[in-house]
């Protein structure tokens, strides 16, 4: 194992167009012993987690959220999303895909995973069972089924393609051992020769702490990289169905952004932060450790380099690389005229934040009134409120929806760049109601009002890209 091969990673949406991603990127005009010194770790089809958890956007229940809840039919959620299963296989059967053989494999985990939910209904139906004892392991369970799902299939369509295509089944299903991350990706990889064949890798791995229970949704993207790691890749890939740009081309004009093209793990921290998709931030850390690059491509651009993410990577010139945001923020605004200069204050109301398990994004400080910019989906928000008003009774607690708006580089550290971003914001007629940047100064964030989320990027990226074109 080691030195030679790429550990590369196709996500959902692509995934679901695996004729293309086939054609573009696993084959790709390859052929012989050019097809190999890859591994791919895949992601579920697009939709599908939906469907056996809840929805990542709406909330909708799946399978386990219906089951959780004891009310309504999971069963009913169960054969929706075999069906759903079901009509992947149908739609890959052009590409060389055997719906019998396809169809077998999605019947005996399905069949698998409703037989093992009755047995955990039938236990706590004697009320001995709480939630906490079997909730965790039942999303486990479901979760594995989806990334094992999308890559048996493309191992039995890679084979009528004359790749020798390796199915790689980090699910654990059906095995009672339980074992640390570490041991069990190492002893899939025993064996595993990447000279010679093509591991399609499952994004889940069953193992004794639980990656849904540790990662939640970002799991696949940790499969990934610890894959990388164990084995000594030289170069990760993320292959996603567009580049990692300037800005969003939908709200941009793909003919205004352009291809970032590389960047370092700090920007990709930043980005973390934010909640974009390039990279999850636990993912990138192990991997800049090792000093593996990370290379993020457009699965449908094959040919295009793409955007290289590596250790020491400055840009040789000053520049803006990307201009991003969100906007499923809450600004929780702490006045309290007694804050000033008392020794710990910050320190007692971040416990509060501490309790209710809540990490912010940006924060901003002046002398009797501290700011502190949280994801509007925390958990915990009220609780939180309620225990700062208690641990704090002379401060007024406020809260407000906003966005967050920056403007990333790596090599920002200029005077001017400041001044340009608040003069393209006023020009728009956007107040800023708060500002954060850090003395490196590779990302500054503008707090707007909500409405003003998606003008102030038009801005902002009018200003330090289209206009330096």
């Amino acid at each position: 194992m080691g030195g030679e091969h790429t550990v590369e990673k196709i996500g959902g949406t692509s995934m679901s167009r695996f004729g293309e991603v086939m054609e573009n990127v696993i084959i790709g005009g390859r052929s012989g012993a050019d097809l190999y010194e890859r591994g791919f770790v895949v992601s579920a089809y697009g939709g599908i987690t939906n469907l056996l958890l809840e929805d990542k956007k709406t909330g909708a229940p799946g399978i386990y959220a219906t089951f959780a809840s004891e009310e309504g039919d999971w069963g009913a959620e169960l054969e929706r999303t075999r069906e759903r299963m079901l009509e992947f296989n149908r739609s890959f059967a052009d590409i060389g895909l055997d719906g019998a053989v396809a169809d077998a494999f999605v019947n005996d985990r399905m069949d698998g995973i409703r037989d093992c939910l009755n047995d955990i209904m039938r236990l706590r139906s004697f009320g001995h069972l709480q939630p906490s004892d079997y909730l965790p392991a039942t999303r486990e369970l479901l979760s594995a089924v989806g990334e094992a799902h999308s890559a048996f299939n493309s191992v039995e369509i890679l084979g009528k393609h004359g790749v020798n295509a390796r199915f790689v089944d980090l699910t654990g299903w059906r095995e009672t051992a339980s074992h640390g991350l570490d041991e069990v990706i190492t002893k899939a990889f025993e064996d595993v020769d990447f000279s010679t064949e093509m591991p399609i890798i499952t994004g889940y791995v069953k193992y004794d702490e639980g990656i849904m229970t540790r990662f939640d949704r970002g799991y696949s993207e940790i499969t990934f990289s610890k894959v990388a790691v164990t084995t000594g890749a030289r170069e990760g890939i993320i292959h996603k169905e567009y580049h990692l740009s300037t800005g969003d081309p939908v709200l941009m004009g793909a003919d205004n952004v352009q291809v970032i093209g590389h960047t370092n793990f700090d920007i990709a921290d930043q980005l973390s932060d934010l909640d974009m998709e390039a990279i999850h931030s636990k993912a990138s850390k192990e991997m800049e450790l090792c000093n593996i690059p990370i290379r993020v491509k457009n699965a449908f651009e094959p040919a295009h380099p793409g955007t290289l993410i590596s250790r020491d990577y400055v840009s040789p010139e000053p520049r803006v690389e990307i201009i991003c945001g969100r906007d499923d923020v809450l600004a929780i605004e702490v006045y309290d005229p007694e804050m000033v200069g008392e020794c710990g204050y910050d320190y007692r109301l971040l416990k509060s934040f501490l309790d209710a398990g809540i990490s912010y994004i940006a924060k901003n400080t002046n002398a009797n009134t501290i700011t502190h910019f949280v994801p509007k989906k925390a958990k915990k928000i009220q609780a939180c409120i309620a225990d700062l008003q208690e641990r704090l009774p002379g401060a007024q607690v406020k809260l407000a929806e906003v966005a967050i708006v920056c403007v990333i580089g790596t090599n920002m550290g200029l005077p001017g760049f400041l001044s340009r971003a608040a003069r393209a914001l006023a020009e728009a007629e956007i107040n800023v109601l708060g500002l954060d940047q850090a003395m490196r100064q590779v990302n500054m964030q503008f707090i707007v009002r909500l409405k003003d989320f998606a003008p102030a990027q038009l801005a902002l990226h009018r200003e330090f890209v289209e206009n330096e074109g």
